[in-house]
């Protein structure tokens, strides 16, 4: 199996000058870094705008005062310790707090954290209380990242998971198909697992994170195809971020060649309000435009790709923006509100959906299930 070389200290970034080190130090400080040499070796280092070299190289914009480390307050939908519980059908079981590589505009930056303890190396008490819950169909391994995982910790899990009927789909989410693609299709263990557990009544599904187009390599695509032979049906999401993907043209290359690889665009999501994430921020309406005008650039394969936030209440989808106003509706509700339409007022800078007037008259501040967890938002800001 070919080895991919994992690097966590800058200093070992020969692309970075001795300069650039010393700049972005104090960000790593704060903000854990990890690459590998294959994803390193898709940067164009003569470009300093490299949209590949910005995804995983620290920015001194992550030190800017911006967001709260849990924008979507995960905290509140924890049911048990590693298991979220927030929309009926589905659980999200997270199971490692480690990624091929560490994208800069993740939105679970708080994982990384030496403070934080969310994942869970034993998953028992989630997989238990999923058991006992008729109405979850669907689980959704993540984290981190799901396929970091070593394939024998991967089958212990999902063996659990298909000895529960009423979970028919397992998800599995993961950037690995492009940020280390031969973990995929070299390692057949990990393929029988799937082949094992992935048929017609029960499907594992990949969740793809693919950012930008010049991830899908010859490799990704081999990874892509690898799954698809094993049973595996395989989507795609990615946040619109600012200096990574924000042009049309961009984004309509991406949904064509994730279409022409087999591979489902999902969502589109506007980036959340999370601390050190204020460089990769768009204005909603410059987001609705950009998308439409890629949707407009490909097939109805394409088009299927929905534009959402995920927040705190459940996933909005943004329908239109137009003439100033924003025309929404939840497609996930943690309420219960599936299908609510919302017609607000949408000003120029808005960025989420708290910046939109009136947005509190459509949702309300979740409480708890388990009140031992302890919000990240309310902990005191440690370095690493």
């Amino acid at each position: 199996m070919q080895k991919v070389r994992y690097i966590t200290d800058l200093s070992k970034v020969d692309g970075l000058s001795e300069r650039e080190r010393q700049v972005l130090k104090p960000i790593t400080d704060k903000f854990v870094f990890r690459v590998n040499d294959y994803y390193l070796n898709l940067i164009d280092w003569d470009d300093p705008h490299d949209p590949i070299r910005k995804l995983v190289i620290p920015n001194e914009g992550e030190l800017a005062e911006y967001g709260r480390w849990d924008a979507s307050d995960e905290d509140t939908n924890y049911v048990v310790p590693g298991c979220q519980h927030k929309y009926g059908t589905t659980a999200l079981l997270i199971v490692s707090e480690v990624c091929g590589s560490y994208c800069r505009y993740c939105f679970r930056k708080r994982l990384f954290r030496n403070d934080v303890k969310e994942a869970m190396s034993d998953v028992s008490p989630g997989i238990q209380y999923i058991a006992q819950t008729p109405s979850i169909n669907n689980v959704l391994l993540t984290g981190g990242d799901s396929l970091i995982l070593a394939t024998a910790k991967l089958r212990l899990i999902i063996e659990q998971l298909r000895e529960i009927e009423h979970v028919k789909i397992i998800r599995l989410g993961s950037k690995i198909p492009v940020f280390n693609p031969m973990r995929i299709y070299e390692d057949q263990a990990l393929l029988d697992l799937i082949r094992e557990y992935s048929n017609e009544e029960r499907r594992i599904y990949v969740m793809a994170h693919i950012n930008h187009p010049r991830e899908i390599t010859a490799e990704a695509k081999k990874a892509f195809k690898a799954l698809h032979d094993a049973g595996a049906i395989v989507v795609n999401q990615t946040p619109v971020l600012r200096g990574i993907n924000d042009d049309p043209d961009v984004l309509a290359e991406l949904l064509d060649k994730l279409s022409w690889a087999g591979v489902t665009p999902y969502y589109f999501f506007i980036n959340r309000p999370v601390a050190g994430n204020s460089e990769f921020v768009l204005p909603l309406e410059r987001v609705y435009r950009i998308v439409e005008e890629a949707k407009a650039r490909t097939s109805g394969l394409g088009k299927r790709v929905r534009l959402s936030m995920s927040h705190t209440s459940g996933k909005i989808e943004i329908l239109a923006i137009d003439k100033g106003k924003a025309y929404l509706k939840y497609h996930q509700s943690r309420d219960n509100q599936y299908g609510k339409f919302m017609m607000l007022d949408c000003p120029a800078d808005a960025a989420w959906f708290d910046d939109l007037p009136g947005n509190e008259q459509h949702w309300n501040r979740p409480s708890k299930k388990n009140n031992n967890i302890v919000s990240v938002n309310e902990m005191v800001e440690q370095v690493y």
